[in-house]
């Protein structure tokens, strides 16, 4: 039996989650795509901005979902959305088609019914368009849009910082360089980034629930750009950061004609100032 659209044992995973009152936002980073891979049009980085409290709520429910898929054995399981879909491994060579998929937005569910302070960030990079490594392209326009987002939360009286926390990846010793030249320096467009606490720590996704999120986010918005396949993009859509009518949280670098993704739409249709 499904419950709106999810095998029914992957529904309901809501729970009751504590108050944002942390005094760190936690932005997990995850990729989806290869930046070599010349079948792929896409790379992408994309992830979710936690308060440090919220954390451990966001383990919980994961958790929840991993003992109803390995009852007993909640450890084992990774949700690695590439091969969820792909059915690549145990326990996802398992299940059928459509049950995979449940697990997917099931994942995804849990940042959509998450507290109102949780953001979801991506930044989608059509490869052809530059000839700067995409990853490193995606990685500064996220520091960039994470910031000011801070910049808008310190604007409101509030006076958290924020931390940048990705999957391990060979890009860690560039990624970290780039993060104090942007201290520094300022990002391509001028601007230093004063909100961060301390350079991008990177961590095993296998460790880390969030970072899991994290990259079905990241899957999520790969497959609406390569593939203009939404199913799993609409799930949590509402969460990316937004203000003043505009999508910052979503950033689609290198598009070709009138896009109409939300994030080109937005901008598009943005209240003059």
């Amino acid at each position: 039996m499904r419950l709106g659209g999810l095998p029914k044992r992957f529904a309901g995973f809501k729970g009751t989650h504590p108050a944002a009152s942390s005094n760190m936002h936690l932005l997990y980073l995850d990729d989806s795509g290869s930046a070599t891979n010349q079948d792929e049009e896409y790379l992408v980085l994309g992830g979710v901005s936690l308060f440090e409290a919220q954390v451990d709520w966001v383990t919980q429910q994961l958790d929840k979902l991993a003992e109803s898929i390995a009852p007993g054995a909640p450890h084992t399981i990774e949700f690695h959305a590439s091969a969820i879909f792909s059915g690549k491994g145990a326990p996802w060579d398992k299940m059928q088609k459509g049950e995979r998929r449940g697990v997917i937005k099931a994942v995804l569910k849990v940042l959509a019914n998450s507290y109102d302070t949780a953001r979801a960030f991506a930044c989608a990079i059509r490869k052809a368009a530059y000839s700067t490594d995409p990853m490193e392209l995606a990685f500064e326009d996220l520091c960039s849009r994470f910031d000011q987002y801070l910049m808008r939360v310190r604007a409101s009286g509030e006076r958290q910082r924020g931390l940048l926390i990705l999957d391990e990846s060979s890009y860690e010793t560039s990624l970290q360089r780039m993060a104090r030249e942007f201290r520094d320096l300022g990002t391509r467009w001028g601007v230093p980034i004063h909100n961060l606490a301390e350079i991008p720590l990177f961590v095993d996704s296998h460790a880390s629930r969030s970072i899991q999120l994290a990259d079905h986010v990241a899957y999520a918005v790969f497959r609406r750009y390569n593939q203009q396949d939404t199913q799993f993009f609409d799930v949590f859509a509402s969460k990316f950061d937004s203000a003043d009518g505009i999508i910052h949280g979503l950033s689609h670098k290198g598009s070709v004609g009138t896009c109409m993704c939300p994030a080109c739409l937005s901008r598009r249709n943005a209240p003059a100032r």
